[in-house]
């Protein structure tokens, strides 16, 4: 699947969340959210024929707080998530950096070929970064309106973690593992 099909994807239950809640307010905004999210994993498995891990993890805790949500008649559940899922990742990361694990080599490693000490340090980057947001999305949801915290979650986590990540860069291209050019094949002549 192309960047721009998976961007699309990933992004598109966000965008659906947004529009909805603009139009029709959060419940209905996190009823189509979790609609659009499930939709998107589905698709996501039928092109890749694999369960992205963070995809699912967001999806299950997106029906669970959205259904507690729903259920209760409580935005508190929905603007909740966000703290909690980060808080999850960042314990994750830095529990795995504790028992010497490294748990994003797992999840990335396929795209990524990084030394050792490249992908602890990327690790606990990311389990800061984690953190971080789960302190903004504390700050928002608590401080200001529900249409805030919405244009937050939308317009303030997705280019935070598009900017994180293109910070890595140095990081990644100096801890990068060469590849190895393929095996010339040597003809023999009988």
């Amino acid at each position: 699947m192309n960047q721009y099909a998976r961007l699309l994807i990933e992004a598109g239950p966000l965008a659906a969340f947004f529009i909805a809640n603009s139009q029709a307010g959060i419940m209905i905004g996190t009823a189509v959210f979790m609609v659009a999210i499930s939709i998107s994993v589905l698709v996501s498995w039928r092109f890749e024929r694999k369960v992205p891990v963070m995809p699912v993890v967001g999806a299950g805790f997106v029906l669970l707080f959205g259904g507690l949500t729903l259920w209760l008649q409580d935005d508190l559940f929905i603007k909740i998530k966000p703290t909690l899922v980060n808080l999850l990742f960042a314990a994750v990361l830095f529990a795995a950096h504790l028992t010497r694990r490294n748990v994003l080599k797992h999840v990335l490693g396929s795209v990524l070929n990084l030394t050792d000490a490249g992908w602890r340090t990327l690790a606990i980057r990311w389990a800061w970064f984690f953190l971080l947001l789960a302190a903004l999305n504390e700050v928002v949801w608590r401080t200001m309106t529900t249409d805030a915290w919405v244009n937050f979650k939308v317009f303030g986590i997705m280019p935070l973690t598009l900017l994180f990540s293109a910070l890595q860069a140095p990081l990644i291209l100096r801890h990068q593992v060469p590849e190895e050019p393929p095996a010339e094949k040597s003809s023999s002549a009988s």
